[in-house]
């Protein structure tokens, strides 16, 4: 298939993004050429462009994981379709795969690390694992605003499934930005009390009128003041003092702490957040509280149509939480992004002439 392609390619850290024009790529078996709807800026996205963290890919790579797109090339079942391309491609036929892992798979690949990403107007990638996304959900979402699922939404939804949590449960997210209040919303439609905590009352106002039961701004306040306004805020739920979800999204050093010290009987933290930053805990409290600690990697692809479903079905809402630019204003967005100007969620959609 002959056609011309445009990116925006990191070229060194911290460098503007310079606009790149190249031929459509050759698509081996099982690939498939989709162009981009559009595709969401991430903190992961970030950390490759500005603090540092090593690409798999070397350098030029157009960044982006967030894709969501119709094939316009591939195997034919594919043609036409609109799709959400998962942020982590695994092979489907390893040991971690066949173990139900697949988010883990160690040869994975991911979109805009691994090789170019979505912040282009056509990109390449495995069909195997593609979610099509129901024309019903159309009515209510564009397809670019529906690039979130990628990895905003379905990470938070893998953890909250990885977490264990139940109806009736108290679940606490440390950082309400645009991981953190959809983990919040689906920890709601779990059935759980929700209790959301950051420094920006902007945020925690919208997740309040959105549904989230309660709101703490800790800012400038110490472990033991947070501790006691959340007792007094567990009183007013009228939820269990033990088992409590808490989920770190903020990705901070202070996020992280907060979420260790918020740990009581037979509690789960789920660290959701990345940062290069090395938290001070005490682990013995894992030991005296008959807790524990888990990580998330991503989304595996088999758990996308169930976070499509619940868009599709109205449980989960994401118009408040979504912005839309165009792509050709990526240095921009990425330098307010980074200076956290922004409330909602990023999505990048092509304007290339």
């Amino acid at each position: 298939m002959e056609g011309k392609m445009y990116s925006w390619q990191m070229t060194e850290l911290k460098a503007d993004f310079k606009l790149v024009e190249s031929a459509f790529p050759e698509l081996a078996e099982g690939e498939a050429l989709i162009k981009v709807a559009g595709c969401g800026v991430c903190h992961t996205d970030l950390s490759f462009w500005h603090f540092g963290v090593k690409t798999k890919k070397e350098l030029p790579l157009t960044l982006g994981h967030e894709i969501s797109g119709e094939v316009i090339a591939g195997p034919s079942q594919w043609i036409g379709k609109k799709v959400i391309i998962p942020a982590v491609l695994p092979c489907g036929e390893c040991e971690l795969c066949k173990k139900g892992r697949s988010n883990m798979c160690q040869k994975q690949l991911m979109p805009g690390n691994d090789f170019n990403g979505g912040f282009a107007s056509h990109i390449k990638v495995p069909s195997k694992y593609l979610c099509p996304v129901p024309e019903n959900i159309l009515e209510s979402y564009t397809l670019e605003q529906l690039a979130v699922i990628a990895d905003a939404i379905s990470t938070p939804y893998q953890v909250i499934k990885k977490s264990e949590l139940e109806s009736g449960d108290l679940a606490i997210v440390i950082g309400i930005g645009g991981v953190g209040v959809y983990a919040a919303l689906i920890a709601k439609i779990m059935g759980a009390k929700v209790l959301a905590l950051d420094i920006d009352d902007d945020k925690l106002n919208s997740a309040k009128a959105n549904g989230i039961d309660a709101t703490l701004n800790v800012k400038g306040l110490d472990i033991k003041a947070v501790k006691e306004q959340i007792r007094e805020i567990t009183k007013n739920l009228g939820v269990s003092r033990y088992g409590w979800k808490i989920f770190e999204v903020s990705g901070t050093k202070a996020g992280q702490e907060l979420g260790y010290n918020l740990i009581t009987y037979t509690s789960t933290l789920s660290i959701v957040g990345f940062t290069m930053d090395k938290p001070e805990v005490r682990l013995s409290n894992l030991m005296a509280f008959d807790a524990k600690v888990i990580g998330t990697w991503g989304c595996k692809p088999e758990l996308y149509p169930e976070v499509v479903e619940l868009i599709a079905s109205g449980k989960l809402k994401i118009h408040d939480f979504v912005e839309i630019f165009p792509m050709s204003q990526i240095n921009e967005v990425f330098k307010n992004t980074l200076e956290h100007k922004y409330k909602k969620r990023s999505v990048l959609v092509p304007d290339f002439k």
